[in-house]
């Protein structure tokens, strides 16, 4: 059972890292740092969107209209740590 903790947290890890991805091109890509009709640039943006859709989008449909200001990355990412710590808390149901 230690490790399906570990592929847990492990899988944990790889959801948050992908969030904090998307987040930083978000803001590269609005400040014209990267442009996504290169084709490395919009392969990588498009493919983060298809991952992460599935995610954000029942957390749009929650949140109200910011007026252009997404926060559900935000949002996602603060569930992802809360996800990590209720894991690490109830550590010994998993030994």
């Amino acid at each position: 059972m230690q490790s399906l903790y570990e592929i847990l947290m492990l899988l944990l890890g790889v959801v948050r890292f992908f969030i904090i991805v998307h987040f930083i091109m978000s803001w590269l890509i609005s400040f014209q740092v990267l442009n996504v009709r290169q084709q490395l640039v919009g392969q990588i943006w498009y493919g983060l969107n298809r991952l992460l859709e599935p995610i954000y989008g029942p957390i749009r449909r929650v949140l109200p209209d910011m007026g252009g200001l997404d926060l559900s990355p935000l949002v996602a990412l603060l569930g992802v740590y809360a996800l990590e710590i209720i894991l690490r808390n109830n550590v010994a149901l998993f030994l």
